[in-house]
């Protein structure tokens, strides 16, 4: 090599520093302040027209047949929210223990709910047994499993009085939890032993949800399965079939249940269709205009049920679907009947079938922020709220109300179910079963992603707000913000390289996470390479990331969550919006003369680190030291946004998931809860649809599992073609290449 030519290497390494320098120092801010509240506000406004859209169509119902298309259509929407239904295995119940009591009998048994998936429930029997006998449902709540005081209190009480009673553990509580974390012992430091088979909920919603299921379908389920068990004994009458749902967790199920099976007679859903204990004591007068019917998306995945407001089957309405059946209105706490709308469009449904007699109510004193006993707080249903209870059940099922509450409780340890012998399969596995393996064909591949996404086009060209250009030495820095829709901005760094006037330069867009302040700070050098490479680099945040981010927390209890399970409320995802986005983008781009459309690159990256394969990965949900999550959305946004855009002729994605089924090996999850797609594993997975894109050329880096480990290149290859994986050429220098092709 010449001196001269080694001179002019060096120089131009030296621009390429100095340009990256200047690029880290760069202000990418575009918008006059930063917009936490955007993507939340739009959320919530979602949210409030459905429940217009709802109300509206409520007031229109003046006869029986009225209501009852309107019912069924949405309780068939339910349906088809919760999952596909399974077979109904076989009778297979085992009675591991019986214990003996003062009138009763506790048998411990374990029955099949669907393949593999065990149930561990109690059944309480009278002795001597009757030839005709109520059947009890209770559903425990979050906070304790089926051998909890207050549930022992009631299967004994109504045993005594004649009642077979079925008390089980919901899916990953109590014997059927899907975590270790059972004392302080289980884990080297501080966490909140009691809570955790509530706060894993939140990954068993997401597995179920990628293969196309819901926790809260699986928990229906379980209920009438047990509902099967009942009428399979003798003496069980099937007209007084009895379903109550606990404070905290077990209402929500219940509701569906009873909605879903019509052999339950009554359900007592607590805190589930109207108001629930944070609402604000007393209501307004103008509840009924003003009530937020349909709730909000939480991590709580039972409660913010997936596309409940854009179908409009809301909380009320499965409730309501119960009519002519019997229903108790129940609450935790004090109740404002006179302004209650929800108890209102209870009393007209009844009315429609002549059966007023067929709604009561049962509620408890002071409110969910007080202490007791001025504030009735229970974890299952309290004896207070069981006075409410017992009229009810005398007056529709003959069931006597007890003179004193039986109340000789067992150790928890007699009420077990499981042996040593025998391990429950976990629900991550049975999901796994149900993850699609099929390469599906080329032309279903966009129907699946746009089934399963949402909506990815975009509405109408953006409205676009440009500032002044600046310059930095050769660089031309543009700053823009797209109003992509009503209330939704997108704004966007656009990076171009000095270049005639007479031509079309190449175009990378870059997203990720961060959005644009990442790419600037920690991807500088790889921004400066392709400028002087002569490519122009587009920067955007997507909503709800950069300047739109909702907070820098992105974990189970973070607002990011609250919005995208919001989201999946009103029929969309996160996902699948942020990918319009990107369209909205990319159709922008087109209308400028300088940018060469048919020279596109997509880059998606993460600069989230990824977590040491030694690292303990078995950790309590509250704990400190969190493993890190991984931030695919860059690698998941530019791969499906290529299958829409066919004008993309490269793809880069860093930090991606290596596939959705990776999520399923075990019951601990490191991805955030908007990078889940219900459906994302269902047929298909990420490597198929790699592989069928209509793209030149792809490449893939760093990618990560569920763990957010970082998949070794002979794992990786098992998955993508070894080309999608070469790393000899450095990154930016494989983009230049491909964009001269």
């Amino acid at each position: 090599m010449t001196t001269l030519t080694t001179l002019s290497l060096l120089a131009a390494m030296f621009l390429q520093n100095d340009l990256a320098d200047k690029l880290r120092e760069l202000d990418p801010k575009v918008l006059p302040a930063e917009q936490p509240k955007m993507i939340g506000r739009d959320a919530r406004a979602r949210i409030d027209e459905a429940n217009r859209r709802e109300s509206e169509a409520w007031s229109k119902i003046r006869t029986r047949e009225e209501w009852e298309a309107y019912r069924d259509r949405r309780i068939g929407a339910l349906r088809a929210s919760l999952g596909a239904t399974a077979d109904v295995p076989k009778a297979n119940v085992k009675v591991t223990r019986k214990l003996e009591g003062d009138g009763f009998r506790i048998e411990n048994l374990v029955y099949e709910s669907r393949t593999d998936l065990l149930v561990t429930a109690n059944l309480y029997v009278p002795v001597p047994e009757r030839p005709s006998m109520p059947g009890i449902v209770i559903i425990h709540s979050h906070h304790n499993p089926k051998t909890q005081a207050e549930l022992q209190d009631m299967g004994m009480t109504w045993a005594r009085l004649g009642c077979t009673v079925l008390i089980m553990d919901q899916v990953g509580h109590g014997e059927r939890r899907q975590h270790p974390f059972v004392d302080a012992a289980s884990y080297p430091g501080t966490y909140r032993v009691g809570r955790q088979d509530y706060f894993f909920r939140y990954v068993t919603a997401m597995q179920l949800y990628l293969v196309g299921e819901s926790l809260i379908g699986w928990m229906a389920w379980d209920v009438s399965r047990g509902v099967d068990l009942l009428l399979a004994r003798p003496g069980i009458d099937a007209k007084r079939i009895i379903l109550l749902g606990s404070v905290a967790g077990g209402g929500d199920p219940a509701g569906v249940a009873a909605a879903l099976d019509p052999r339950i007679k009554a359900v007592v859903p607590f805190n589930f269709g109207g108001p629930q204990p944070e609402t604000k004591y007393p209501l307004p007068e103008n509840a009924e205009d003003a009530f937020n019917y349909a709730g909000g998306g939480s991590w709580e995945s039972t409660r913010n049920l997936r596309s409940s407001a854009r179908d409009g089957f809301l909380p009320w309405v499965i409730v309501g679907s119960v009519v002519p059946r019997k229903i108790i209105h129940a609450h935790e706490f004090a109740w404002d009947r006179d302004r209650d709308p929800v108890w209102k469009r209870y009393e007209k449904i009844f009315g429609f079938y002549n059966e007023p007699d067929g709604l009561s109510f049962c509620n408890g004193r002071g409110a969910v922020t007080g202490q007791p006993p001025e504030s009735t707080h229970c974890n299952n249903i309290g004896p207070v709220h069981r006075q409410g209870i017992y009229p009810a059940f005398q007056k529709w099922f003959d069931i006597p109300a007890p003179e004193k509450e039986y109340q000789e409780r067992r150790p928890a340890g007699d009420l077990l179910c499981l042996g040593a012998d025998v391990k429950p399969r976990p629900v991550h596995l049975i999901a796994k079963d149900l993850a699609g393996t099929a390469r599906p064909k080329a032309g279903r591949l966009r129907d699946h992603w746009t089934f399963v996404l949402g909506p990815t086009e975009p509405q109408a060209d953006a409205k676009v707000v440009e500032s002044l250009p600046q310059k930095m030495g050769d660089v031309t820095i543009e700053r823009t913000s797209l109003e992509v829709e009503p209330g939704i901005v997108v704004p966007l760094v656009l990076l171009l390289p000095a270049h005639d006037s007479a031509s079309k330069v190449p175009i990378v867009v870059a997203v990720s996470q961060g959005g644009k302040q990442d790419f600037l700070k920690k991807r500088s050098a790889d921004v400066a390479a392709l400028l002087k490479g002569g490519v122009a680099v587009c920067l955007p945040d997507l909503r709800g990331t950069g300047e739109t981010r909702p907070g820098d927390s992105r974990g189970r209890g973070s607002e990011a969550t609250s919005i995208a399970a919001t989201e999946l409320m009103v029929g969309r995802t996160l996902l699948g919006l942020r990918i319009r986005d990107l369209r909205s983008v990319l159709r922008y781009l087109r209308t400028r003369a300088d940018l060469d459309d048919g020279r596109l690159a997509l880059w998606g990256d993460s600069v989230a680190p990824a977590n040491p394969p030694d690292r303990r990965f078995d950790v309590p949900i509250d704990a400190d030291k969190q493993p890190d999550l991984a931030e695919p959305l860059g690698a998941l946004a530019v791969t499906l946004t290529a299958l829409y855009e066919p004008s993309v002729g490269t793809l880069l994605a860093r930090g991606g998931l290596v596939s959705y089924r990776s999520l399923l090996e075990s019951p601990f999850v490191y991805v955030p809860f908007d990078a889940v797609v219900p459906g994302g594993a269902k047929f298909t997975d990420l490597a198929e649809t790699l592989a069928l894109l209509p793209v030149r050329s792809i490449r893939l880096e760093g990618l990560v599992d569920g763990w957010n480990r970082t998949v070794p290149k002979d794992a990786a290859t098992k998955v993508y073609t070894p080309a999608m994986l070469e790393s000899e050429v450095p990154s930016m220098a494989w983009v230049l290449q491909s964009l001269k092709r």
